[in-house]
Protein backbone atom coordinates (compact mmCIF):
# COMPACT_ATOMS: atom_id res chain seq x y z
CA UNK A 1 0.00 0.00 0.00
CA UNK A 2 1.28 3.46 -0.88
CA UNK A 3 0.59 6.49 1.31
CA UNK A 4 1.60 10.16 1.15
CA UNK A 5 2.69 11.56 4.51
CA UNK A 6 3.33 15.25 5.14
CA UNK A 7 6.00 15.90 7.76
CA UNK A 8 5.82 19.13 9.75
CA UNK A 9 8.87 19.08 12.07
CA UNK A 10 8.18 22.55 13.47
CA UNK A 11 10.40 23.93 16.22
CA UNK A 12 12.79 22.78 18.94
CA UNK A 13 13.06 19.00 19.27
CA UNK A 14 10.40 18.61 16.59
CA UNK A 15 13.16 18.46 14.01
CA UNK A 16 14.78 15.48 15.78
CA UNK A 17 11.77 13.42 16.76
CA UNK A 18 10.10 13.68 13.35
CA UNK A 19 13.14 11.96 11.84
CA UNK A 20 12.83 9.21 14.45
CA UNK A 21 9.23 8.59 13.44
CA UNK A 22 10.26 8.52 9.78
CA UNK A 23 12.95 5.91 10.47
CA UNK A 24 10.48 3.72 12.34
CA UNK A 25 7.86 4.05 9.61
CA UNK A 26 10.44 3.10 6.99
CA UNK A 27 11.13 -0.04 9.00
CA UNK A 28 7.40 -0.78 9.13
CA UNK A 29 7.11 -0.22 5.36
CA UNK A 30 9.93 -2.69 4.73
CA UNK A 31 8.55 -5.33 7.06
CA UNK A 32 4.92 -5.11 5.88
CA UNK A 33 5.53 -4.31 2.20
CA UNK A 34 4.19 -0.75 2.14
CA UNK A 35 5.44 2.43 0.49
CA UNK A 36 5.41 5.64 2.51
CA UNK A 37 6.29 8.82 0.62
CA UNK A 38 7.41 11.67 2.89
CA UNK A 39 7.49 15.38 2.10
CA UNK A 40 8.59 18.01 4.62
CA UNK A 41 7.05 21.46 5.11
CA UNK A 42 7.39 24.36 7.55
CA UNK A 43 5.06 25.30 10.38
CA UNK A 44 5.38 27.33 13.57
CA UNK A 45 8.34 29.49 14.46
CA UNK A 46 10.59 28.15 11.73
CA UNK A 47 7.90 29.10 9.21
CA UNK A 48 7.75 32.61 10.67
CA UNK A 49 11.49 32.95 10.20
CA UNK A 50 11.45 31.63 6.64
CA UNK A 51 8.06 32.78 5.33
CA UNK A 52 6.87 35.50 7.74
CA UNK A 53 3.83 33.40 8.67
CA UNK A 54 3.41 30.45 11.06
CA UNK A 55 1.37 28.59 8.43
CA UNK A 56 2.45 29.04 4.80
CA UNK A 57 -0.05 28.36 2.03
CA UNK A 58 2.32 25.73 0.65
CA UNK A 59 2.02 23.81 3.91
CA UNK A 60 -1.79 23.96 3.89
CA UNK A 61 -1.93 22.83 0.26
CA UNK A 62 0.42 19.92 0.88
CA UNK A 63 -1.48 18.77 3.95
CA UNK A 64 -4.77 18.88 2.05
CA UNK A 65 -3.31 16.48 -0.53
CA UNK A 66 -1.63 14.15 1.95
CA UNK A 67 -3.13 10.95 3.36
CA UNK A 68 -1.98 11.97 6.86
CA UNK A 69 0.22 14.52 8.63
CA UNK A 70 2.89 14.07 11.31
CA UNK A 71 3.73 17.16 13.35
CA UNK A 72 6.67 17.50 15.73
CA UNK A 73 6.12 20.54 17.94
CA UNK A 74 5.78 24.32 17.66
CA UNK A 75 6.80 27.26 19.80
CA UNK A 76 9.67 28.58 21.84
CA UNK A 77 10.75 31.68 23.78
CA UNK A 78 12.29 33.21 20.67
CA UNK A 79 8.83 33.98 19.31
CA UNK A 80 7.06 34.91 22.57
CA UNK A 81 7.58 38.61 21.89
CA UNK A 82 6.14 38.44 18.37
CA UNK A 83 2.69 39.84 17.54
CA UNK A 84 -0.18 37.42 18.09
CA UNK A 85 -0.65 36.62 14.41
CA UNK A 86 3.01 35.54 14.19
CA UNK A 87 3.00 33.22 17.18
CA UNK A 88 3.99 29.64 16.27
CA UNK A 89 0.87 28.26 17.97
CA UNK A 90 -1.25 30.04 15.35
CA UNK A 91 0.19 27.61 12.83
CA UNK A 92 -1.08 24.61 14.77
CA UNK A 93 -4.54 26.09 15.32
CA UNK A 94 -4.63 27.16 11.69
CA UNK A 95 -3.83 23.77 10.22
CA UNK A 96 -6.44 22.09 12.43
CA UNK A 97 -9.05 24.57 11.21
CA UNK A 98 -7.96 24.39 7.56
CA UNK A 99 -8.27 20.60 7.56
CA UNK A 100 -11.52 20.48 9.54
CA UNK A 101 -10.11 18.29 12.31
CA UNK A 102 -12.84 17.91 14.93
CA UNK A 103 -11.87 14.81 16.94
CA UNK A 104 -8.91 14.71 19.30
CA UNK A 105 -7.72 11.27 20.41
CA UNK A 106 -5.33 10.95 23.31
CA UNK A 107 -4.36 7.45 24.48
CA UNK A 108 -2.89 7.02 27.95
CA UNK A 109 -1.15 3.78 28.85
CA UNK A 110 0.77 2.79 31.96
CA UNK A 111 3.96 1.09 30.82
CA UNK A 112 5.16 -1.37 33.51
CA UNK A 113 8.72 -0.03 33.54
CA UNK A 114 7.48 3.51 34.28
CA UNK A 115 4.73 2.92 36.84
CA UNK A 116 6.99 3.94 39.71
CA UNK A 117 7.22 7.45 38.21
CA UNK A 118 3.46 8.01 38.37
CA UNK A 119 2.14 10.23 41.20
CA UNK A 120 -0.41 7.48 41.86
CA UNK A 121 0.37 4.24 43.66
CA UNK A 122 1.61 1.55 41.32
CA UNK A 123 -1.23 -0.78 42.26
CA UNK A 124 -3.73 1.90 41.21
CA UNK A 125 -2.24 2.80 37.84
CA UNK A 126 -1.04 -0.70 36.89
CA UNK A 127 -2.91 -1.93 33.81
CA UNK A 128 -4.17 1.53 32.82
CA UNK A 129 -4.86 1.69 29.10
CA UNK A 130 -7.46 4.22 28.04
CA UNK A 131 -8.30 6.54 25.17
CA UNK A 132 -9.93 9.96 25.50
CA UNK A 133 -11.91 11.14 22.47
CA UNK A 134 -12.49 14.89 22.75
CA UNK A 135 -14.63 17.11 20.54
CA UNK A 136 -12.27 19.78 19.23
CA UNK A 137 -14.13 22.51 17.34
CA UNK A 138 -17.36 23.27 19.24
CA UNK A 139 -18.64 24.02 22.73
CA UNK A 140 -17.86 26.94 24.98
CA UNK A 141 -14.50 27.65 23.32
CA UNK A 142 -16.23 28.40 20.04
CA UNK A 143 -19.54 29.98 21.05
CA UNK A 144 -20.47 33.60 20.60
CA UNK A 145 -17.63 35.95 21.52
CA UNK A 146 -17.21 36.23 25.28
CA UNK A 147 -18.09 39.58 26.74
CA UNK A 148 -17.93 41.55 29.95
CA UNK A 149 -20.93 43.63 30.94
CA UNK A 150 -21.76 46.26 33.52
CA UNK A 151 -18.20 47.48 34.06
CA UNK A 152 -16.89 43.95 34.29
CA UNK A 153 -19.29 42.89 37.01
CA UNK A 154 -20.95 40.38 34.70
CA UNK A 155 -19.37 38.03 32.18
CA UNK A 156 -20.93 35.87 29.48
CA UNK A 157 -19.51 32.79 27.74
CA UNK A 158 -21.80 30.89 25.37
CA UNK A 159 -21.77 27.12 24.91
CA UNK A 160 -23.12 26.14 21.50
CA UNK A 161 -23.31 22.71 19.87
CA UNK A 162 -25.13 21.69 16.74
CA UNK A 163 -26.50 18.18 16.79
CA UNK A 164 -24.33 16.99 13.89
CA UNK A 165 -21.22 18.08 15.80
CA UNK A 166 -22.20 15.83 18.70
CA UNK A 167 -23.15 12.97 16.38
CA UNK A 168 -19.85 12.86 14.55
CA UNK A 169 -17.67 12.89 17.68
CA UNK A 170 -19.82 10.25 19.35
CA UNK A 171 -19.44 8.08 16.25
CA UNK A 172 -15.66 8.49 16.53
CA UNK A 173 -15.90 7.31 20.12
CA UNK A 174 -17.83 4.20 19.15
CA UNK A 175 -15.47 3.44 16.27
CA UNK A 176 -12.47 3.77 18.57
CA UNK A 177 -14.09 1.47 21.14
CA UNK A 178 -14.61 -1.16 18.43
CA UNK A 179 -10.86 -1.14 17.80
CA UNK A 180 -10.12 -1.65 21.49
CA UNK A 181 -12.03 -3.45 24.28
CA UNK A 182 -15.52 -2.40 23.14
CA UNK A 183 -16.42 -0.29 26.17
CA UNK A 184 -17.41 3.38 25.81
CA UNK A 185 -17.82 5.84 28.67
CA UNK A 186 -19.70 9.00 27.71
CA UNK A 187 -18.93 11.93 30.01
CA UNK A 188 -21.35 14.83 30.40
CA UNK A 189 -23.11 17.02 32.97
CA UNK A 190 -26.65 16.00 32.10
CA UNK A 191 -27.97 16.73 35.59
CA UNK A 192 -27.37 20.45 35.01
CA UNK A 193 -26.74 21.36 31.37
CA UNK A 194 -29.15 21.11 28.44
CA UNK A 195 -26.27 20.59 26.00
CA UNK A 196 -25.28 17.52 28.03
CA UNK A 197 -28.83 16.19 27.95
CA UNK A 198 -28.77 16.40 24.16
CA UNK A 199 -25.31 14.80 24.22
CA UNK A 200 -26.67 11.86 26.21
CA UNK A 201 -29.63 11.50 23.84
CA UNK A 202 -27.26 11.27 20.87
CA UNK A 203 -25.11 8.65 22.58
CA UNK A 204 -28.17 6.52 23.25
CA UNK A 205 -29.33 6.87 19.64
CA UNK A 206 -25.92 6.01 18.20
CA UNK A 207 -25.50 3.03 20.51
CA UNK A 208 -28.11 1.18 18.42
CA UNK A 209 -25.66 1.23 15.51
CA UNK A 210 -22.92 -0.31 17.69
CA UNK A 211 -24.59 -3.17 19.57
CA UNK A 212 -21.21 -4.79 20.21
CA UNK A 213 -20.02 -1.80 22.28
CA UNK A 214 -21.02 -1.51 25.94
CA UNK A 215 -21.99 2.05 26.90
CA UNK A 216 -22.03 3.81 30.25
CA UNK A 217 -22.74 7.43 31.16
CA UNK A 218 -20.75 9.33 33.79
CA UNK A 219 -21.08 12.87 35.06
CA UNK A 220 -17.84 14.76 34.57
CA UNK A 221 -17.11 15.18 38.29
CA UNK A 222 -17.48 11.44 38.87
CA UNK A 223 -15.31 10.72 35.83
CA UNK A 224 -12.58 13.03 37.14
CA UNK A 225 -12.60 11.23 40.47
CA UNK A 226 -12.54 7.73 38.96
CA UNK A 227 -9.66 8.63 36.63
CA UNK A 228 -7.54 8.99 39.74
CA UNK A 229 -9.03 6.33 41.99
CA UNK A 230 -9.64 3.59 39.41
CA UNK A 231 -8.20 4.42 35.96
CA UNK A 232 -8.19 0.78 34.86
CA UNK A 233 -12.00 0.80 34.62
CA UNK A 234 -11.84 2.95 31.48
CA UNK A 235 -11.40 1.87 27.88
CA UNK A 236 -12.64 4.76 25.67
CA UNK A 237 -13.96 8.04 27.05
CA UNK A 238 -15.88 10.35 24.71
CA UNK A 239 -16.76 13.86 25.78
CA UNK A 240 -17.23 17.48 24.71
CA UNK A 241 -14.53 20.11 24.28
CA UNK A 242 -14.20 21.67 27.73
CA UNK A 243 -14.56 18.43 29.69
CA UNK A 244 -12.16 16.69 27.32
CA UNK A 245 -9.58 19.43 27.77
CA UNK A 246 -9.60 19.00 31.55
CA UNK A 247 -9.86 15.21 31.67
CA UNK A 248 -7.11 14.60 29.10
CA UNK A 249 -4.70 16.80 31.06
CA UNK A 250 -5.65 15.01 34.26
CA UNK A 251 -5.12 11.61 32.65
CA UNK A 252 -1.75 12.63 31.21
CA UNK A 253 -0.09 12.38 34.62
CA UNK A 254 -1.03 8.72 35.06
CA UNK A 255 1.96 7.43 33.08
CA UNK A 256 4.51 9.58 34.87
CA UNK A 257 5.92 11.18 31.70
CA UNK A 258 4.59 13.44 28.96
CA UNK A 259 7.34 12.00 26.77
CA UNK A 260 5.25 8.86 26.28
CA UNK A 261 1.96 10.41 25.17
CA UNK A 262 0.84 10.63 21.53
CA UNK A 263 -2.28 12.29 20.14
CA UNK A 264 -4.34 12.49 16.98
CA UNK A 265 -6.72 15.07 15.52
CA UNK A 266 -9.09 13.59 12.93
CA UNK A 267 -11.96 14.34 10.60
CA UNK A 268 -14.70 12.02 9.28
CA UNK A 269 -12.81 10.67 6.26
CA UNK A 270 -9.92 9.43 8.39
CA UNK A 271 -7.41 12.11 7.43
CA UNK A 272 -5.60 13.19 10.57
CA UNK A 273 -2.79 15.18 12.12
CA UNK A 274 -0.66 13.24 14.60
CA UNK A 275 1.59 14.83 17.20
CA UNK A 276 3.10 14.18 20.63
CA UNK A 277 1.44 15.81 23.64
CA UNK A 278 4.69 17.39 24.85
CA UNK A 279 6.02 20.71 23.59
CA UNK A 280 9.06 21.79 21.61
CA UNK A 281 11.50 21.66 24.58
CA UNK A 282 13.85 24.32 23.17
CA UNK A 283 16.23 23.92 26.11
CA UNK A 284 17.32 20.49 24.86
CA UNK A 285 16.90 21.01 21.12
CA UNK A 286 19.94 19.93 19.12
CA UNK A 287 21.52 18.01 22.01
CA UNK A 288 20.45 14.60 20.78
CA UNK A 289 18.72 13.67 24.03
CA UNK A 290 15.05 14.22 23.12
CA UNK A 291 12.63 11.36 23.75
CA UNK A 292 11.20 10.19 20.39
CA UNK A 293 8.68 7.72 21.84
CA UNK A 294 5.60 9.98 21.88
CA UNK A 295 6.26 10.94 18.25
CA UNK A 296 6.76 7.29 17.29
CA UNK A 297 3.56 6.29 19.08
CA UNK A 298 1.79 9.11 17.23
CA UNK A 299 2.93 7.44 14.02
CA UNK A 300 1.36 4.22 15.30
CA UNK A 301 -1.92 6.10 15.79
CA UNK A 302 -1.64 7.29 12.20
CA UNK A 303 -1.29 3.74 10.94
CA UNK A 304 -4.30 2.64 12.98
CA UNK A 305 -6.77 5.48 12.42
CA UNK A 306 -5.88 6.91 9.01
CA UNK A 307 -4.53 3.85 7.21
CA UNK A 308 -6.40 1.02 9.01
CA UNK A 309 -3.07 -0.77 9.52
CA UNK A 310 -3.82 -2.31 12.90
CA UNK A 311 -1.12 -4.99 12.81
CA UNK A 312 1.52 -2.43 11.88
CA UNK A 313 0.41 -0.10 14.67
CA UNK A 314 0.58 -2.94 17.17
CA UNK A 315 4.08 -3.78 15.96
CA UNK A 316 5.30 -0.25 16.77
CA UNK A 317 3.66 -0.30 20.19
CA UNK A 318 5.17 -3.71 20.85
CA UNK A 319 8.61 -2.42 19.86
CA UNK A 320 8.31 0.48 22.31
CA UNK A 321 7.36 -1.87 25.13
CA UNK A 322 10.16 -4.26 24.20
CA UNK A 323 12.83 -1.55 24.30
CA UNK A 324 11.55 -0.23 27.64
CA UNK A 325 11.48 -3.76 29.06
CA UNK A 326 15.13 -4.10 28.07
CA UNK A 327 15.88 -1.03 30.18
CA UNK A 328 16.72 1.48 27.44
CA UNK A 329 15.31 4.96 27.90
CA UNK A 330 16.04 8.64 27.32
CA UNK A 331 17.02 10.90 30.20
CA UNK A 332 13.52 12.24 30.83
CA UNK A 333 12.28 8.78 31.81
CA UNK A 334 13.12 7.02 35.03
CA UNK A 335 13.47 3.32 34.33
CA UNK A 336 14.78 1.37 37.31
CA UNK A 337 18.20 -0.11 36.60
CA UNK A 338 17.94 1.18 33.04
CA UNK A 339 20.43 2.55 30.58
CA UNK A 340 20.11 6.15 29.38
CA UNK A 341 20.48 6.58 25.62
CA UNK A 342 20.09 9.49 23.23
CA UNK A 343 17.50 10.11 20.54
CA UNK A 344 19.48 8.33 17.84
CA UNK A 345 20.17 5.16 19.82
CA UNK A 346 16.61 5.01 21.15
CA UNK A 347 15.35 5.17 17.57
CA UNK A 348 17.80 2.49 16.47
CA UNK A 349 16.63 0.26 19.31
CA UNK A 350 13.03 0.68 18.20
CA UNK A 351 13.90 -0.15 14.59
CA UNK A 352 15.85 -3.23 15.73
CA UNK A 353 12.89 -4.36 17.85
CA UNK A 354 10.61 -4.04 14.83
CA UNK A 355 13.00 -6.15 12.79
CA UNK A 356 13.10 -8.86 15.46
CA UNK A 357 10.12 -10.93 14.35
CA UNK A 358 10.09 -13.29 17.33
CA UNK A 359 10.30 -10.50 19.88
CA UNK A 360 7.61 -8.47 18.15
CA UNK A 361 5.24 -11.41 17.79
CA UNK A 362 5.75 -12.35 21.42
CA UNK A 363 4.74 -8.93 22.71
CA UNK A 364 1.96 -8.47 20.14
CA UNK A 365 0.33 -11.60 21.56
CA UNK A 366 -0.23 -9.63 24.74
CA UNK A 367 -2.45 -7.24 22.81
CA UNK A 368 -4.59 -9.89 21.15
Amino acid sequence: MKKQIALLPGDGIGQEIIHAAKDVLNAVAKQFNHTFVFQTYDIGGVAVDRHETPLPEETISACEKADAILLGAVGGPKWDVYPTHLRPEKGLLGIRKALGLFANLRPVKGFPELLHASPLKEEVVKGSDLLIVRELTGGIYFGKPSERRHDGKEVVDTLVYQRFEIERIVEKGFEAARLRRKHLTSVDKANVMESSRVWREVVEEKSRDYPDVEVEHLLVDAAAMKLITNPTQFDVIVTENLFGDVLSDEASVLTGSLGMLPSASLRSDGVGLYEPVHGSAPDIAGKGIANPVAMVLSAALMLRHSFQMEEEALAIEAAVESVLNEGYHTADLHVKNGKIVGTKEMTERLVDALSSTNATESIMNCYS
